[in-house]
């Protein structure tokens, strides 16, 4: 269903109306009253007659017109039966204020699941439970009481009351852009994520999506929206929740899971969404997403009358990989022509001293910086705003004209500006000309970095985006019959996990590069296996109750005669009788020791707000020690594939060093796409760990295999 209703109601009822100016119910109404809300206002409390010299009704069905929102502001425990009453006048939206969900346990889950389903009875949607609300600001709809919110066309949506107050707040003080909409997601008992995402995307009024989050309830259509919506529209974020004591406090403040940090992270990304890092961050990302262009190049000038600034700036733009880069000859022989001769030409670009007298030399050089095809942007760093304050008040019409122009400038060649202004404090004129231009002004110069960094992220998102995976899974797409009958098999003998040469087998079937290796369920066949192959074996033990082998002792390498074969199998068998007294050896599987090589691990898992995910990394031993990994999102692209293999901290290894070959890294890219094809095609697949493989210059050996497999038969439950 629409949320436009649930958005833009034209009608409320405040169930849970008082009298008490300290109460949400009388707090309410009066703001409702003060922003002079268009629509009719009815509270609804059966101890009160009137409210703020409004009719009280005893109940929503009471009410005479029609009703299209519903502002609860009642005790947990009262909600389904309220919801019944609002489900028969027809309310569209409820706003449910109270915590006592699921939040606080089992208890509150089943109020919570008992909420929903009165609710979606009735075709009644649901903000919260556990917000502080929402407002539609066009539409004069606070349902939060914060006064004197400005309008704008960012739309907030936050699972924090008191983050969306700092944001509102800044807002207000700093800038001359507001919002469109707050909205209180709370613990997403019913309206999620994903179905805001797709309201904004189409909204005329929302320029910018700008979000706080500590969890979400399905990551993986939230995933599959942003994919869609930021082609058209950015969306900001701060996910908190990456330390062990923040996802603890996630889960205790909404109920949703706060996930693996690395793995949400990278898939925001993917997606399109600008990740900022600090909570002073969120509001000017936004305010410049939704402000100027894009940077279509990731190459950025930089324009400063003095070489501090301009060098500070200059290491926090190439530290996340922006360009600045050499400014053409022709640029060149422009900017010496209006500037003095002690200023620098090279990017950055320092005036050094040619705007003290005539400030107007910013929007001269402004010009010629953005007429030059290699420049998508410009950051201007200093005094700007402040020279008729240091030097003489005539300046400021200099000034004032300078920033007209600048403005002037954006709208037509499209590029970015972003201002630094060590005089923003003292809010001059010709600083508010910029900003009713739309370019951001910033005192400080870490934030006016990190505003030109986004412009240039979110260009080279929009030019890249095709080669993105959608994050649409479609299961079975590429299924064998042959690799499910291997899986059936697992099922009927009541295995939780296929044996190793079952995953071999499994993942020969999808061209994966795994070795000769074949399974002795005898010392006879262990030895007659061992010498059709040319060269030492390596053996291990086939146990499904024995994952990890080399702790049971079960794994015996470099064997190069039969007798060695022989004791190995008698040895390895003991001990995994040792290990577990009740495990099913199947037999032991002989093969070929691989060749010398760098050890990689790939690994996929469920996650439990993404679904599929991937990991790749240093592998053998050493995974655990180094944790040197990347996580992807599943489905991958080759472009993702490609990405994570370059993005460990050892993929200087891969190059080679020291006169040793470069490894096979296109090999490692082919091998975890078709990983990825394996995991779409079978959503029985719980867990799978590829460790160690094999890489060297001639390819990659997958040398060992465990794949779990999901409980009683279910599929993963990833929704697609």
């Amino acid at each position: 269903m629409s949320l436009h209703k649930t958005l833009n109601a034209s009608s409320v009822a405040i169930v849970g109306a008082s009298r008490s100016e300290t109460k949400r119910g009388y707090q309410a109404i009066k703001t409702l009253l003060d922003e002079k809300f268009e629509g009719p206002i009815y509270p609804v409390n059966p101890r009160e007659t009137s409210v703020l010299g409004l009719k009280c009704y005893a109940r929503v069905s009471d009410i005479e017109g029609p009703v299209d929102m519903a502002l609860i502001t009642t005790p947990a425990p009262l909600l389904p039966i309220i919801l019944e009453d609002c489900g028969k006048k027809g309310v569209a939206g409820a706003v449910i204020i109270a915590g006592g969900f699921g939040e606080i346990g089992m208890d509150g889950k089943a109020l919570e699941k008992k909420m929903v389903a009165v609710a979606r009875e009735h075709n009644i949607r649901l903000i919260g439970p556990n917000t502080s609300g929402m407002i539609s600001v066009r539409k004069h709809m606070n349902l939060v009481g914060l006064k004197n919110v400005p309008q704008g066309n960012i739309a907030l949506l936050s699972q924090s009351g008191n983050m969306a107050l700092t944001l509102i707040t800044e807002a207000s003080i700093k800038s001359q852009k507001g919002f469109s909409y707050y909205v209180g997601v709370g613990n997403e008992a019913d309206i999620q994520f994903h179905e805001y995402l797709e309201f904004f995307q189409e909204d005329p009024n929302t320029h910018a999506i700008l979000m706080y989050v500590e969890g979400m309830r399905d990551g993986r259509a939230f995933l599959q929206q942003a994919y869609q919506t930021t082609r058209k529209k950015p969306i900001i974020m701060l996910k908190s929740g990456h330390s062990a004591t923040g996802k603890k406090s996630a889960g205790s403040h909404t109920g949703a899971l706060a996930g693996i940090s690395a793995v949400a992270i990278s898939a925001f990304k993917r997606a399109g969404i600008i990740i900022v890092e600090n909570s002073d961050e969120m509001f000017p990302a936004a305010e410049a997403l939704s402000s100027l262009p894009p940077v279509c190049n990731n190459r950025v000038a930089i324009l400063a009358d003095g070489g501090g600034h301009a060098t500070i700036a200059a290491d926090l733009l190439s530290d996340p990989g922006i360009e600045i880069p050499e400014l053409s000859k022709k640029t060149k022989e422009k900017l010496r022509k209006i500037l003095p001769a002690a200023a620098s030409l090279r990017n950055p670009v320092d005036v050094a001293g040619g705007a003290d007298a005539n400030p107007a030399i910013f929007a001269d050089c402004a010009k010629i910086l953005l007429d030059d095809p290699n420049i998508g942007g410009l950051l201007i760093v200093g005094l700007f705003g402040g020279y008729a304050i240091r030097f003489a008040e005539s300046l400021a019409f200099v000034e004032e004209d300078a920033a007209h122009r600048m403005g002037k400038l954006v709208r037509k060649v499209k590029k970015p500006i972003i201002v630094h202004s060590l005089y923003n404090f003292a809010r001059p004129h010709s600083l508010d000309l910029l900003r009713y231009y739309n370019i951001p002004v910033y005192d400080s110069l870490e934030i006016a970095t990190k505003c030109i960094g986004v412009l240039s992220d979110y260009g080279n998102y929009l030019h890249s985006y095709k080669a993105r995976t959608s994050f649409v899974l479609k299961w079975g797409a590429k299924a064998k019959q042959k690799g499910q009958a291997i899986i059936e098999q697992a099922r009927a003998d009541g295995r939780a996990s296929l044996l190793e040469h079952e995953a071999m087998d499994l993942l020969a079937l999808h061209g994966a590069p795994i070795g000769k290796s074949r399974l002795a369920r005898d010392k006879a066949e262990a030895l007659e296996i061992a010498k059709s192959i040319d060269g030492p074996v390596a053996m291990k033990i086939v146990s499904p109750q024995i994952l990890h082998k080399t702790d049971a002792g079960g794994v015996k390498l470099n064997l190069e005669n039969p007798q060695e074969v022989q004791s190995a199998y008698d040895e390895i068998t003991t001990n995994a009788k040792k290990y577990d007294a009740n495990a099913d050896i199947h037999g032991v599987l002989v093969a070929p020791m691989v060749s010398e090589g760098m050890e990689i691990i790939i690994g996929t898992k469920i996650d439990d707000q993404f679904g599929p995910v991937i990991l790749y990394g240093i592998g053998g031993i050493m995974v655990e020690i180094l944790n040197d990994v990347a996580f992807r999102v599943l489905p991958l692209s080759a472009r993702a594939a490609k990405k994570m293999v370059e993005e460990i901290r050892s993929a200087t290894l891969l190059n080679g060093y020291r006169g040793r070959p470069a490894l096979d890294k296109k090999s490692i890219q082919r091998t975890l796409l078709i990983i990825s094809e394996l995991i779409e095609a079978y959503p029985e697949i719980q867990e799978m760990d590829l460790n160690p493989i094999i890489v060297n210059e001639d390819g990659v050996e997958i040398v060992d295999a465990r794949i779990i497999l999901t409980k009683n038969g279910t599929k993963n439950g990833t929704k697609t």
